[in-house]
């Protein structure tokens, strides 16, 4: 048993080495989460209808941004496809095709901004609700360019599997987040009262912050002497085209799963306040589990990218089993804890004080909250599994330059499996709060399969996102191992 487990942590792809790519991703995903956390609680401190339109609002926002932000995000791998093959002088090119998008990104979405008003007037909220939804919606979408930028300038980092200076430079974009939002929300150390306007400004200047520390990184000497990050800067077609072939189904991917996710909310919804709550307790809790896995994912696109990029297919394989196993100890415990102690989880979003005012305002009691949710848990306890390896092999097949099959089984998988399956359930009545969560149950299960089984089939290894070297015949340079 110490021999296998040995023989699994060491050596390159193995358990050792993802961890060390992967965990300072998992934290870095950590600070993001921090920063919505921080706007949350300042803003209903601060206004409870400002609270209220944050959460549509920035859910909006951010179904815009993300299309943007999967085609940034492959810079990571096309990076570690040219390291991998020991190309070096390709890194820089590959960068800045990354920064010419996300500059022409940013100009898209400062023209889109102006969508907030039409989109939340058909939402048919409360009108003091709608105009903070659409204020906090446009300020984030003109600061989105920036956002894209940074997850742009962070797949050189992570590509080259240098995940330490992502995490150190999200963190503190995370921090600066905090004295930021209490400033400009509050108007104090001398700036302004905005409310959620300055909310939405606090979490542009966060990205902003981090997107100039990562510029400062990359002025290193060996970003310029191995890489030409500063001499790269002219425009390739030839290498845009590689990112978008890549990069524009990662972000349908990417936009396609969280529209998902939002209508399936939205549809609970029609269920009833108990059949929300319980839902949105339920997901956030299942936060705890799924964000760890998303670090590994990452982790295991840049691996996997390294590998195809060597053309050492094998290696590949090893890093996606590895992966693997770790997000299976992770979220086998996690099922467990789920499956067999609920209660005291959900316990953690009581408050005798809030509970009182909700019966008196004519909502329903905790307890039939609670007593839905330990239902729901349960569900998050049976599909975790399945979770991970969905997971775990769409970084793989991402790292590999196969997000076509991503793309499409997403599309196939968020209308055919869950949002309408869910709205006949849901309009029919039938198995009341069980019957949309089968569908999701069933959506996740499809993915795992469909992701596991075409990575096993084995079609991504002929794959390859670069060109040949001068040279070289092959469809990429399958060099030695570079340091």
């Amino acid at each position: 048993m110490t021999t296998w487990l040995k023989t699994r942590w060491e050596g390159p792809c193995g358990c050792g080495e993802v961890l060390a790519v992967g965990t300072p991703l998992m934290v870095s995903m950590g600070s993001s989460t921090l920063m919505q956390f921080t706007d949350r609680i300042f803003l209903g401190r601060h206004d409870v209808n400002e609270l209220a339109a944050a959460v549509p609002g920035g859910l909006a926002a951010f179904l815009l941004i993300s299309l943007f932000m999967g085609a940034a995000s492959c810079v990571g791998v096309l990076v570690a496809q040219y390291h991998g093959a020991c190309r070096p002088e390709r890194v820089g090119p590959a960068l800045w095709a990354g920064i010419w998008f996300s500059l022409a990104s940013g100009v898209l979405l400062a023209a889109l901004a102006g969508l907030g008003g039409p989109l939340f007037d058909l939402a048919g909220h409360p009108e003091s609700v709608r105009e903070l939804e659409v204020d906090y919606f446009r300020i984030l979408t003109l600061g989105g360019g920036v956002l894209v930028l940074s997850t742009a300038l962070s797949g050189y980092f992570s590509g080259l599997g240098h995940t330490m200076p992502v995490m150190a430079v999200n963190l503190i974009g995370a921090a600066a987040n905090i004295p930021l939002d209490y400033a400009l929300i509050f108007g104090r150390l001398g700036a302004p009262e905005l409310g959620i306007q300055g909310a939405a400004i606090a979490t542009v200047l966060g990205s902003v912050i981090t997107c100039l520390l990562l510029c400062l990184l990359l002025l290193a000497p060996e970003a310029q002497n191995r890489h030409r990050v500063r001499s790269s800067w002219r425009f390739e077609a030839d290498m845009l085209g590689r990112l978008m072939r890549v990069g524009l189904p990662a972000g349908v991917q990417f936009f396609l799963d969280i529209m998902a996710i939002t209508g399936f909310l939205l549809l609970v919804g029609r269920m009833g306040l108990v059949a929300l709550s319980a839902t949105n307790i339920a997901f956030s809790i299942n936060s705890l589990t799924y964000l760890p896995v998303i670090g590994l994912s990452i982790a295991v696109s840049v691996l996997v990218g390294r590998s195809q990029g060597q053309g050492k297919a094998d290696l590949a394989r090893r890093a996606a089993g590895n992966t693997l196993f770790l997000a299976l100890c992770w979220m086998v415990p996690m099922g467990l804890l789920f499956l067999l102690a609920p209660g005291p989880l959900l316990d953690l979003f009581q408050s005798a004080s809030t509970d009182a005012a909700l019966v008196a305002a004519g909502g329903p009691p905790f307890a039939a909250i609670r007593e839905t949710g330990i239902v729901l848990l349960r569900y998050v306890a049976l599909y975790s599994l399945a979770d991970a390896v969905s997971i775990v092999y769409f970084g793989a097949l991402k790292g590999a330059g196969d997000t076509r099959f991503v793309m499409l089984t997403m599309l196939a998988a968020s209308l055919g499996v869950l949002i309408l399956p869910a709205w006949y359930l849901v309009e029919t009545g039938l198995g009341g709060i069980h019957g949309p969560w089968l569908c999701l149950s069933a959506y996740i299960c499809f993915l795992a399969a469909s992701f596991g089984l075409r990575f096993r089939h084995g079609a991504w290894a002929k794959r390859s996102l670069i060109e040949a070297a001068p040279g070289n015949n092959g469809p990429a340079a399958h060099g030695p191992d570079c340091a």
